[in-house]
């Protein structure tokens, strides 16, 4: 098929790597001409060092190129999918499967990233594409799993064909909103994590944190309407975990500088271009949190280090003197 990936960074570099070991005809498209020329001329991402870009691979910065393709994978950071998507209407090929896999919710509005695609580009099918995938992994092929979701079932299992081989596996799934609300939650969580590192504490408190984090995803998706199993997949466990243990994780490395002292505003900037995620769905799910009448307090202590300059040793010993509870007291506490 021919496809063509928005967005030249490590994740969407290391999609249009998968694409094109599938024999597809795959275009990358650069929003920088200079960026263009530059993995043009050394056939590598900087963002990828080592991992070289395949002649057939080709790389561009004329965005009409999407004319002629049946999927565009969008794998723009989150703040940039709805001027992403609203730019893309006017040259879609009708019936174009639009792959989202970009993770975040969008500030101001309070939207999941497949819904603000879905307004920009009304009539053409969305997939949500997510999971526990470093770019840098998958890039160099070491197997890996995620799951495909989407309303349309036909435009899942599309999905599912067209990136699917021996070491990268797709499994498909209809809860557009659980593997959204995972994917941009687990951000938040992350960042917490490396912050706890940064403080110096121990395992017990990050794993403390990664599942009573869990919980407050699963709550926070069970309301908007997800299915309660979805938390416990690839999308929801499996990404928090891989995301808030490896050295991969921008989130997490730049929760160790916050942990460790250094301000915030320097922590999320100094990541060589790469954007820390989990900073811009820390204030969504906030907003998100207070709209839903949900309970979130690991997110509401994340937002108060992250946009009211607390320290986040006060933060964690007013979350371990929170009144007692029973773990099971709520159906939301499933887990």
């Amino acid at each position: 098929m021919k496809a063509a990936v928005i967005g030249s960074g490590g994740w969407g570099t290391a999609l249009a790597l998968v694409l094109a070991e599938n024999g597809h005809d795959v275009t990358m498209w650069c929003r920088r001409p200079e960026q263009c020329d530059l993995m043009r001329d050394t056939r590598e991402n900087p963002h990828l060092k080592g991992v070289t870009l395949p002649e057939e691979l080709r790389i561009t910065a004329e965005l009409s190129v999407v004319s002629i393709c049946e999927v565009l994978v969008l794998a723009t950071p989150s703040f940039a999918v709805r001027e992403a998507a609203r730019r893309l209407k006017p040259h879609l090929k009708p019936g174009a499967v639009l792959v989202l896999v970009s993770k975040g919710i969008e500030r101001g509005t309070s939207l999941l990233l497949h819904q603000v695609v879905e307004q920009e580009a009304e009539g053409h099918p969305v997939v949500v594409l997510s999971g526990p995938s470093h770019a840098e992994e998958v890039a160099r092929g070491i197997p890996t799993a995620v799951v495909v979701a989407s309303e349309d079932r036909r435009s899942a299992e599309l999905v599912q064909d067209l990136f699917m081989n021996s070491r990268f596996r797709i499994y498909t799934s209809p809860d557009v909103v659980g593997v959204e609300v995972s994917a941009a939650m687990k951000n938040v969580i992350a960042l917490c994590a490396g912050c706890i590192d940064g403080m110096g504490l121990g395992d017990n408190t990050k794993a403390m944190l990664m599942t009573r984090g869990l919980t407050e995803i699963a709550r926070l998706g069970v309301a908007m309407g997800a299915k309660k199993e979805t938390f416990a997949g690839l999308a929801g466990v499996g990404d928090l975990i891989v995301t808030c243990t490896s050295v991969h994780s921008r989130n997490n490395r730049a929760g160790r500088m916050i942990g460790q002292g250094v301000p915030v505003e320097q922590a999320v900037t100094g990541m060589n271009g790469a954007v820390v995620e989990g900073y811009y769905a820390a204030a969504s799910a906030h907003e998100l949190a207070r709209k839903a009448g949900v309970e979130m307090p690991i997110t509401t202590g994340a937002y108060a280090v992250l946009y009211e300059n607390e320290n986040p040793h006060i933060v964690l010993h007013r979350l371990m003197n929170r009144e007692r509870r029973d773990e099971l007291e709520t159906e939301e506490s499933w887990i």
